[in-house]
């Protein structure tokens, strides 16, 4: 729905930068951590929850980095207290991501205890040369012990991050991993294809020609992808999304267990982002915090919020990007729905490009909605620039 000012913001994020190394993919805000940046960083939070609290009553909670599960015991319940106090806690969805590597019993409980109800787990391979490849600091033995420590810890709702296209991974390497992940019965699964952007270990390595890049290859991981999952009983929501449908629950395009707080950002929704780097999206205002923890702290200890960028987007361009994400579901935008989310009618600012996705194969026009076809879902990002205005 269109925000007004009297609405509170619904989603919120946490950005923790710190992880114990920097893995070869991943171009996001992280660094190296260290204890006292850890507790400066941790201080300098609860000043920007402080900041935005009167406007925010999160239904879903995200804590991604970096390595959340990085943080020690004391570290969290600082944490968990403010937001409590604050009035922050206690979202229907709360999410922490979480390294196999720094999983233990007494953090999961705690986290548990204070009402996280929901974790992803950075698996991305099962393969201990291409976790090695990928600069991770956990074996595929921590995976499957850290995934019963959660269920012990009381865990229902966990999600396994995994990742194709890795150079050396051959597509019966990803079949075998794909086949043992599902075994484990984990109740959501993402899968993506990995990109090579600037600044990471594995662009420099492929500019310099130590392997190259089979499009071909990947497709057909991506095909495994769907396929397999689909044969475990997971419903694909999101291009790399899937989530398994409860024991009593009719099918369904966006089932129960869809990690609610991506599809917010899918169907247009407001959050809140806090941290080094993070992203807020307020009633069509877009801002970023500084990518610094330094600069992060002390802008904080000075009563400034740490924005480096603030965009407000005109609206037919917010709601040109809302159509571009909301065709990353296979479900499509219904334009009804899109209309009372955006205020536009999809079938007149956009009929020439939903008739140009449609005659390439990549997009299907119905009588009450608009999707990608799943040749038009493999290429979904391509598709979706069309709708930017």
């Amino acid at each position: 729905m269109l925000e007004t000012a009297a609405d509170p913001t619904r989603s919120l994020y946490v950005h923790v930068p710190f992880c114990a190394q920097k893995c070869s993919y991943c171009a996001f805000y992280s660094e190296a951590s260290s204890g006292d940046v850890i507790n400066a960083y941790i201080q300098a939070l609860v000043l920007e929850m402080e900041m935005v609290a009167p406007d925010c009553r999160p239904e879903t909670i995200f804590f991604g980095g970096g390595t959340p599960s990085l943080l020690n015991a004391r570290q969290w319940e600082t944490i968990l207290g403010a937001m409590e106090r604050l009035n922050l806690a206690g979202a229907k969805e709360w999410t922490v991501e979480c390294n196999p590597a720094t999983v233990s019993k007494d953090k999961a409980r705690l986290l548990r205890d204070h009402g996280v109800n929901r974790i992803s787990m950075g698996v991305q391979s099962l393969d201990e040369e291409l976790l090695d490849r990928l600069g991770r600091v956990h074996s595929r033995e921590m995976v499957f012990k850290s995934f019963d420590v959660l269920r012990r810890a009381g865990f229902d709702n966990v999600n396994l991050d995994l990742m194709f296209g890795i150079p050396g991974q051959t597509l019966a390497v990803w079949q075998r991993t794909l086949d043992e992940a599902l075994a484990m019965g984990s109740e959501h699964l993402s899968s993506y294809e990995v990109i090579y952007e600037e600044d990471t270990a594995l662009y420099a390595q492929l500019k310099a020609g130590e392997f190259e890049v089979n499009e071909d290859l990947a497709c057909a991981m991506y095909e495994a992808l769907v396929a397999t999952s689909a044969s475990a009983g997971l419903v694909q929501y999101e291009v790399a999304n899937f989530a398994r449908l409860r024991d009593t629950e009719p099918p369904s395009e966006i089932p129960a267990r869809a990690c609610r707080h991506n599809v917010n950002y899918w169907r247009g929704g407001g959050f809140y982002g806090l941290g080094p780097s993070a992203t807020s999206y307020v009633r069509g205002i877009r801002s970023k915090n500084c990518s610094n923890t330094r600069l992060y702290c002390e802008q904080l200890g000075q009563g400034k919020r740490p924005c480096e960028t603030r965009e407000e987007l005109a609206p037919l361009a917010r709601a040109g990007e809302t159509a571009a994400f909301g065709l990353r579901m296979p479900a499509g935008w219904p334009f009804e729905a899109f209309q009372r989310t955006t205020g536009y009618d999809m079938r007149q600012e956009w009929a020439d490009e939903m008739h140009t996705l449609s005659q390439r194969g990549w997009g299907q026009l119905l009588p009450e909605r608009f999707r990608l076809t799943a040749e038009g879902l493999r290429f979904a990002d391509s598709a979706a620039e069309l709708f930017l205005k």
